[in-house]
């Protein structure tokens, strides 16, 4: 009978764990999760400037359709202050009988406001003739899109400090490309119209 008992009270031993390999367990899950965690908000944080490059390219592709199809200038007003930008374009107010400018909001085109650490980290806009930039120029500057389909050369930078995104704007054509890179590496397409092909 003592023999029985005694292996019984073996087996009840046995089956359990020590409290060590239940911590061993808890904390190599504890690092795993954390390990995951992080990779999860990098990749998160890199999805928001993908996010706002893309919004920014698509805004430019409107702009100049809307330009040549309404025959009037539209303008992607930048606010780097606020991390946003939207776009612009100027109609006929007829009460007034004069002309104002208004923001785009439609089911194609709608302001953006930069989401966590996204925004502006370089702006270089080509002036239109002899335009000077002024104080407040500099805190809402523009790309325009004319209704010829041309627009002024830009190479807009977005990023968070690791990831990065330049938007390119050709003067020529108006047309906008995206580069994963920071704007010294990415070359604005020049298009020469005066050139001749043999």
């Amino acid at each position: 009978m003592r023999r029985q008992n005694s292996k019984v009270e073996l087996s009840k031993k046995k089956s359990g764990f020590t409290l060590v390999e239940v911590l061993v367990v808890v904390i190599i899950i504890g690092l795993l999760g954390g390990l995951g965690g992080s990779i999860y908000i990098g990749s998160y944080k890199r999805l928001l400037v993908e996010k706002a490059a893309r919004d920014f390219l698509l805004t430019a592709k409107y702009a100049r359709i809307m330009a040549i199809e309404k025959q009037r200038q539209y303008k992607i007003v930048i606010d780097p202050i606020n991390n946003g930008f939207h776009l612009a374009t100027t109609q006929l107010n007829e009460e007034e009988a004069q002309t104002e400018q208004v923001i785009v909001r439609d089911s194609f085109c709608k302001p953006v406001q930069f989401q966590g650490e996204t925004q502006f980290e370089d702006i270089k806009i080509t002036p239109i003739g002899s335009e000077t930039t002024t104080e407040e120029d500099e805190e809402q500057q523009g790309i325009v899109f004319s209704a010829n389909g041309t627009a002024q050369t830009a190479a807009i930078q977005i990023g968070n400090g690791k990831t990065h995104y330049t938007i390119t704007i050709s003067s020529a054509t108006g047309k906008a490309k995206v580069h994963e890179d920071i704007v010294e590496n990415v070359a604005v397409e020049v298009i020469d119209l005066d050139a001749t092909s043999l």
